[in-house]
C-alpha cells in the first residue's frame, strides 16, 4: 500500500480543529493522519506500507518553470511543525516513510506504482488526489 502522506497531512490539518499537546505544540494533523493510517491498517491489512511526503525545498518542476506553484501561499508554521514528529511517529509504527529531494510525493507514488505494475505486485494507493487516478491499472 502506498499512502500519499502529503495529501493526508493537508486533509487532516484542514479538517480537524486546532489541537495541542501538553507542551502547547500543534498536533491536529498528527492526530488525523495517524488515525487515517490506523483505519487503513485495520480495514485493508496491507502486508507492506509506505507513506510518501513532499521533500522540503524546490523540485525539478520549479527549475523547469519558475512560476510553478508561485501563487500558492507558504505552508502555515503550525503545519510545518507537525511534519517531522508525524514522520517519526509513522516510522515508530514500523511503516516506511519516503520523501525524495527534488520531487513531490506524487512523483514518488508514480514511480512506486510503475515498479509495482512491472513486478505485478497488487498495490493500493491511498490518496484523495484525483491526479493519481491515471496510475490505476489491473495491478494498481
Amino acid at each position: 500500500m502506498i499512502v500519499d502522506g502529503s495529501n493526508f497531512l493537508h486533509r487532516a490539518y484542514h479538517s480537524i480543529p486546532p489541537l495541542t499537546n501538553a507542551q502547547g505544540a500543534p498536533v491536529n494533523a498528527i492526530y488525523g493522519v495517524t488515525n487515517m493510517i490506523r483505519q487503513l491498517l485495520d480495514s485493508r491489512r496491507p502486508t507492506h506500507m509506505v507513506v510518501t511526503f513532499d521533500a522540503p525545498g524546490a523540485t525539478f518542476r520549479h527549475e523547469m518553470h519558475e512560476d510553478y506553484k508561485a501563487n500558492r501561499p507558504p505552508m502555515q508554521n503550525d503545519l510545518v511543525e507537525q511534519i517531522e514528529p508525524l514522520q517519526k511517529l509513522i516510522a515508530a509504527m514500523g511503516i516506511q516513510v519516503l520523501s525524495v529531494r527534488g520531487v513531490e510525493a506524487d512523483d514518488v507514488i508514480g514511480t512506486l506504482a510503475t515498479l509495482a505494475t512491472q513486478q505485478q505486485l497488487p498495490t493500493v494507493i491511498a490518496s484523495g488526489d484525483k491526479d493519481l487516478a491515471q496510475l490505476v491499472n489491473a495491478t494498481v
